[in-house]
């Protein structure tokens, strides 16, 4: 709606969402009426059960008591900021708030509409955002790409920067902090800008505007120092980033050469008992060759043997090879068989020869999940290292090791637990800490189920977690 004589046009907006629908930046008392009216053509007013506030100046939010009092629904929300909130209130808002930052910066309604909210700190309020509609790709945007411009058309034209170039030159508080906005705009894909000033902007002319307003020089009417602290903060805040950034750099350096050393240890483990054998074999080639005994079939019968133990070894570097190195892409993948593969990998029996292990496998063949199965194989071999490890310390004469996997609530649900005695309670809560080990410097680093936790969570939106049970741990993985 225009309103005469005033180069600053409001402008609010409905999405028509059946008893759902919602009203952005309903506006002022100036707009009261004709706002009401027009919503009244479009739908029943106690249909509307959302009112987005884009920031809290009275241009935009003043007349929401009195439209409160017309929709009159216990249901009905403000859809804000918290930074916002606190301030809107005083305008005597009685509706609930819904809290984008509280909420994953989206809202979806009880009939599956959903709007997408990208915070825009300071442009120009410090809790200001903007909402994407991603069915239609329309972006409310608030006061960004608003114009003041007495001559109001409905859509803007080519010539449409000149007529907002004013509004924020004056009301964005600097261009680094407008250009954080910009930034995070431009990676929407948006056939339509509709802002609360100004005019709506279509497709065809928005790729040009954004790069014409990143070099607008903003905060003309801040005071010099307040611009440069300003300025100083997001510097601040850049620094700390690269701190950050480079922290996890050492991190994951750090985890790589855990990993490759977890990997050496493990294939040296594989070779112990073939190159044990080996040597054994040769020891009694020499002294029976010393004593002029050996004899040419025994000769051969020898040589078959060192050569299966070689292949062995070799294999053995192969698997390694193609368990550790990295995926070119995710895929699904057969849970059971990275399963195979992580019991061929960990070999409870040459650890402790006089240890009965018996592991119970109750798996559903058919599940997949979506990722890397080398990463996934590595979290099982992890976990059934640590097991194995504990044989030893602990001096177990049966080893029961139960591994399940079924499928529950939507996850894959990847279950194994032992008979080893347990976690103790004060480190129950710190296994999964960065450098925690309970074992020795010399084959314990801290940080295998610190990755394993990462894999699972991170690389595959997950869940791994340990809890104490009767006479041993279980660990779980969740998988979708």
């Amino acid at each position: 709606m225009q309103l005469k004589n005033d180069p600053f046009q409001c402008h609010p907006y409905l999405i028509k969402n059946q008893d759902e629908s919602i009203l952005v930046d309903p506006g002022s008392m100036l707009e009261f009426s004709e706002t009401v009216r027009k919503v009244k053509s479009l739908v029943d007013i106690k249909d509307i059960k959302y009112i987005i506030l884009h920031h809290q100046d009275p241009d935009l939010a003043a007349a929401v008591p009195e439209i409160e009092k017309l929709i009159d629904r216990d249901d009905l929300y403000i859809v804000t900021h918290s930074r916002m909130s606190v301030l809107i209130k005083h305008y005597l808002v009685t509706s609930k708030y819904y809290k984008i930052d509280k909420n994953d910066n989206k809202l979806v309604t009880d009939n599956g509409f959903e709007l997408e909210f990208l915070t825009t700190p300071y442009c120009h309020s410090p809790g200001a955002f903007v909402s994407y509609e991603p069915k239609t790709k329309t972006l409310f945007s608030g006061d960004i790409f608003g114009g003041i411009e007495e001559s109001w058309d409905f859509y803007a034209d080519e010539t449409y920067f000149e007529k907002a170039k004013q509004f924020h030159q004056e009301y964005m508080p600097s261009r680094d902090i407008f250009n954080y906005a910009l930034k995070k705009i431009e990676k929407l894909d948006i056939d339509l800008i509709a802002p609360q000033h100004g005019s709506v902007v279509q497709k065809k002319y928005i790729k040009n505007l954004i790069e014409d307003m990143k070099n607008l020089d903003c905060g003309l009417y801040i005071e010099e120092k307040y611009n440069r602290e300003l300025l100083d903060t997001i510097d601040e805040l850049k620094e700390k980033e690269k701190t950050i950034q480079e922290r996890d750099r050492q991190l994951f350096a750090q985890s790589k050469r855990a990993e490759i050393g977890e990997m050496i240890g493990n294939i040296a483990h594989q070779w112990r008992q073939p190159l044990a054998i080996v040597n054994t074999v040769v020891a009694i080639m020499e002294e029976k060759n010393q004593a002029g005994a050996l004899e040419k079939d025994e000769i051969n019968e020898k040589l078959k043997s060192i050569t299966k133990r070689m292949e062995y070894m070799s294999d053995t570097i192969e698997d390694f090879i193609n368990y550790y190195k990295p995926d070119k892409e995710k895929t699904m993948f057969n849970i059971s068989k990275a399963i195979d593969k992580a019991l061929g990998i960990v070999d409870f029996l040459t650890k402790k020869k006089d240890t009965d292990v018996k592991i119970n496998l109750k798996v559903d063949k058919s599940l997949e999940t979506y990722g890397l199965m080398n990463e996934y194989v590595q979290v099982i071999v992890t976990i059934l290292s640590n097991i194995r490890d504990i044989i030893v310390e602990k001096m177990i004469d049966t080893l029961y090791i139960d591994i399940s996997l079924y499928k529950d609530s939507g996850f894959n649900v990847l279950s194994i637990s032992d008979n080893c005695g347990g976690i103790s309670k004060k480190n129950l809560s710190k296994i999964f800490d960065p450098y925690f080990t309970t074992k020795h410097q010399s084959i314990g680093t801290g940080l295998g189920l610190y990755i394993a936790k990462m894999i699972i969570e991170d690389n595959m939106g997950g869940e791994l977690s340990a809890q104490n049970k009767l006479n041993g741990a279980v660990f779980t993985i969740k998988t979708r």
